[in-house]
Formats: C-alpha cells, structure tokens, sequence
C-alpha cells in the first residue's frame, strides 16, 4: 500500500529567466501568484531559448538555475540565467552519409544558407526541401557541438535513400459507374539526380452502365531545384481514350513549366501546353487544336491528406487557352476548398464541407472540348446520381456540359471504435449553360450514408446513396473506395 500524501498547493513567488531575447513573451502562467507547476518552468525556458535562437543565438545555454521553497508562505522562487553567447552565422553543410544522388545535386537542392545568420527555420526548411525530393527515406542535419572560426557553425547532414523505384495501384467501385482502375510507376532518382519520373495509367467505367470504358496514360517527369532552391520544372505527356455519357474524345499532348514552393503549405506551377482532339457528341464531330497556360495554386493545411480532422485545403486554377481550330480565345478556371472541424476527445467526431466552382470564360460551348465543360453528377460531384447525369439538354435528349458549376458537400463523420467508423452526408450540384443559375441549367442534391474502416492504407470507404431532388437520378448508389471522399 502506498499513501500519497500531496500537501499544500505551492505558488511563484518570484519567477524569472533572464536575458531575455527583444520581443519574448514568456507564458502568462510563469508568474508571482501562479500555481507552480514544473511544467510550467519547463515551458518559459524553452521559450526562452528558442527565441534567441531564433535571433541567431544559436549557443545559448543555461547559465544558472534555482529554485527555492518556503514552506511557511507555501511560495516558490525561480531564477533561472541564460547566457545567450554570440551572434552565429552558418558555417559549412558537410554531408557525412553516402547517397545514390549526386553530392553537387544534393547541395543544390538544400542551397544551405552558407554565411546567414543563422536561423532554425532556415535550417528545417534544408532539410524539407531534400526530403520533398522523395529521393530520400530520411533526412537530418545535426549542428555540431563547437562553434569554428568567426563563430561559425558547421552542420551535418545525413541522408538514408528511398529505393529508387516504386510501383502503386487503386481500386473504386460504383455500382453505377463500374470498376475505375489505376495504377503507376515511379523512379526517384533518375540519373542520379533525384529527377523523379512517373508513369500512370487508368482503366475506368468498368461494367458500368455508362458508354463505354476509358483509357489513359500519362509520364510526368520532375526536375527538383532546377532554377533556384524553391523553383523545379516539369514535363508532362498524355494520350487517352474517353467514352463517356455525354461525348467520345481521342486526344493526346505535353505540356512543360515550372513549380514552386512559396512555404512549406503553399506551392503553386505554371506551363505552356499543347493538345489535340477528336471528339464527337450532341453538336457532331469536332477537332481541336488547343494551345494552353494552364496554372495552379495549392495551399494545404490539413493535418491528414488520406483522412483529415483539421484544417482546409484550397485549390485554385486558371487556364487561358487558344483554340487553333476555330480562332477562339478563352480560359477555364476551377476552385477546390474544404475544411475539416473535429470535436470531442481523439478527433471522432468530425465535419467536413467541401465548395467546388468552375467556369468557362470567353468561349462558347461549342468552341472547346467537351471536357473542358463540366457535368454534375457521380462519386466527386453529387453522389446518388449516375455520372454526367446532369448537363445541358442540346435537343432530343442529349446532353452537353455546362460553362459553370457549383457543387456543395457536407459530410459528419464519427469513429465509434479503432477500426469502424460511420458517415452521414448530403452533396449539392448546379449546373449553368452560361451562367451560374441560369434558365438553360439545372441542379441534383443527393444524401446517403457511409461506413469506414481505418486501416493502416488509410480508411476505406463504402456509401451508400440516394437522389433527393432534380434530374437524372436512377435509385441508391454503391461507392467504394480508399481515402475520404474528400
């Protein structure tokens, strides 16, 4: 038997570190009349330090430290003395680990800040940037223990190499839509230069009880760094095959730009591209030769990419074009956001939106391809729906997509155990032949319900849903698959 027998609560009586950097602001708990938790001490030294570090003190240390009780008033004084030591600039990045990747592309892709003042954060975002290479299973710079000459400080970094090649595959299932299969082929590091090279390919509309099933493949190589520690280029080619409700398309094209990471959440890439078109649907067969500026903004901010509780997720893009064909000048432009809200102990209980808007400025339906126009309908737009079951009606029942789009979703999501979990969603999509809202247009809202079961690939999903309002709809619908719907 053990008796605990804890005493009286103890309070600061005097509570200070010192120096403090220009602008530190210790916690608001480390103070006179403050209960006196240890963990708060914990707290207001750490904070300490790491704002002189953050001014380039990057030796500080603890100088002296004490602490003293007295029982008669229950009070406890804290002094606690750093010594901030010099202003450090950064010395030399040695590499102490081999790699397949060149040593030259390597000190190229961190652009370690060799003479800067030194900076924790400069030093995080050496190591980020190595690893967005994805040539790499680990990174890690380690600042050595001794200050060198003009207090400088060198930096060790050490890196452990991804296996060059990767291959990767992934199933959905719809009853309605059928079977889509993808899969893809990568390499990391080619030439030894962590350029990453990847092949895709997808088989979609399996059994379903669309038109036809479609067929694409696709490379994409990346070349890391290329202009500059932030700025990497791009080179893409595509054909495909589409048989899709609406239209039949056969077109293939490359593209070329460049990426850049603007903060470790916001990236962004624009290029120059070229595709050509034969397509057939409601207005006849048609070809098109388009040449493209297509751009894109990411900023990403969720805690989870398969299976997020917070944060939100923005995408936007713009993508002027040239259609050769028909002398026609336009763009096309699309916004992706969701947030995620959780509530409740371990993250079970969470909401989750999602807006999705697109438009086609500057060109008339029949002047560009017929997936540059937009339909609502299936598992990314209004679940409950058969895919592209909304569009504009062109006459006599047929169907061509519209210049704008608004689709809306909402989603609760709750984890009842390790494993399962249940979800309740609705999903809204309005379709304009010109305009948002217009007579020409239309709209779907379907509703259903999921089950989820989390496991170490992420969670699977099943959904279960069934129209609500508008047309096109064809009783409850079947959707599987591997990560959130959104």
């Amino acid at each position: 038997v053990v008796t605990v027998e804890p005493g009286r609560v103890f309070k600061f009586g005097t509570a200070q570190v010192a120096p403090l950097a220009n602008g530190t602001s210790l916690p608001p708990e480390f103070g006179r009349g403050e209960i006196a938790k240890s963990t708060v001490i914990t707290e207001a030294v750490d904070t300490a330090v790491t704002d002189w570090r953050e001014a380039g003190y990057a030796k500080v240390d603890v100088a002296n430290q004490s602490a003293s009780a007295d029982h008669r008033t229950s009070t406890l004084d804290v002094l606690v003395a750093l010594a901030p030591g010099p202003v450090v600039r950064f010395g030399k990045m040695v590499q102490v680990t081999a790699s397949a990747v060149r040593q030259n592309r390597i000190a190229r892709i961190a652009a370690f800040p060799e003479g800067e003042v030194f900076s924790p954060a400069a030093l995080n975002a050496v190591a980020d940037r190595l690893r967005k290479t994805g040539a790499f299973d680990s990174v890690s710079v380690v600042e050595a223990e001794r200050l060198g000459p003009g207090n400088t400080l060198d930096v060790e970094l050490k890196v452990v190499d991804a296996k060059p090649r990767r291959i990767g595959a992934g199933i959905e299932l719809s009853s309605l839509d059928g079977a889509t299969l993808s899969g893809f082929w990568l390499h990391r590091n080619l030439f030894n230069r962590a350029i990453r090279f990847r092949i895709d390919g997808e088989i979609a509309g399996i059994t379903g009880a669309g038109d036809g099933i479609d067929y694409s493949v696709g490379a994409r190589v990346d070349v890391p760094a290329a202009f500059g520690k932030y700025t990497g280029a791009y080179v893409t080619a595509e054909i495909e095959y589409l048989d899709e409700p609406a239209f039949t398309a056969k077109q293939g094209g490359f593209g070329l730009g460049l990426t850049r990471q603007f903060t470790p959440e916001i990236e962004g890439q624009a290029g120059l591209a070229y595709r050509y078109s034969i397509t057939e649907d409601a207005l006849g067969e048609r070809r098109f030769s388009l040449l493209s500026f297509p751009a894109q903004g990411t900023w990403d901010k969720r805690d989870n990419e398969l299976n997020p509780a917070g944060g939100f997720y923005l995408q936007a893009g713009l993508e002027p074009f040239y259609e050769f064909e028909g002398t026609t000048f336009g763009a096309r432009a699309t916004l992706d956001g969701r947030a995620y809200r959780s509530f409740g102990e371990g993250d079970r209980l969470i909401l989750a939106g999602r807006t999705q808007v697109g438009a086609v400025i500057g060109a008339a339906a029949s002047d560009v391809p017929p997936d540059y126009l937009f339909f609502s309908g299936g598992a990314g737009t209004v679940r409950g729906f058969p895919y592209q079951s909304l569009g504009i009606d062109a006459g006599g029942g047929d169907l061509i997509g519209g210049r704008a789009f608004l689709g809306l979703s909402a989603e609760v999501r709750y984890q009842f155990s390790e494993r399962f979990g249940i979800v309740g969603f609705v999903d809204y999509g309005a379709l304009g032949a010109e305009t948002f809202g217009d007579d020409a247009g239309g709209a779907q809202t379907g509703a259903g319900l999921g089950v989820r079961y989390y496991s170490a690939l992420g969670p699977i999903r099943l959904d279960v849903a069934t129209p609500v309002s508008g047309p096109g709809g064809d009783g409850p619908q079947l959707y599987i698959g591997i990560g959130q719907s959104f």
